[in-house]
């Protein structure tokens, strides 16, 4: 079996796993976010674009997209087939450090340091619901 270790260079955190137990979503202070097979160790996606540590990531429910929280203050929203970045969520002042799709994945909500939690209500064009 392989190691979560020749993946990253920095600090590494398993965040969550898929709803089928399949899966694993690791993030790193590397700022990049990687899909595991929890069989096999292999790797299935690699999400590179977060310009700083990367503090927290989740599952939709769906099991097809992931969500990424960072200290660069946004919010990403990755296809896991693809590895691209469908959406950037962009409103917080300060680090975010947790995220998370609500029970239909069309809406995710963020917490930041900025003392905020946003509601972003579709999580395909990155409206903002409110602020909290």
């Amino acid at each position: 079996k392989g190691t979560f270790k020749q993946w990253y260079q920095r600090r590494v955190a398993i965040t969550a796993g898929d709803h089928r137990g399949k899966q694993l979503l690791s993030v790193s202070a590397d700022a990049t976010a990687r899909v595991f097979d929890v069989g096999s160790y292999k790797c299935l996606a690699t999400f590179v674009g977060h310009e700083r540590e990367i503090s927290k990531g989740t599952f939709n429910p769906s099991g097809k997209r992931v969500a990424t929280a960072s200290s660069d203050k946004t919010v990403r929203i990755w296809d896991i087939n693809s590895g691209k970045c469908l959406q950037t969520l962009e409103g917080h002042t300060d680090e975010v450090f947790s995220c998370q799709f609500n029970y239909s994945g069309d809406m995710l909500i963020s917490g930041s340091k900025d003392n905020t939690c946003r509601l972003w209500k579709d999580t395909n064009s990155g409206k903002l619901a409110g602020a909290l």
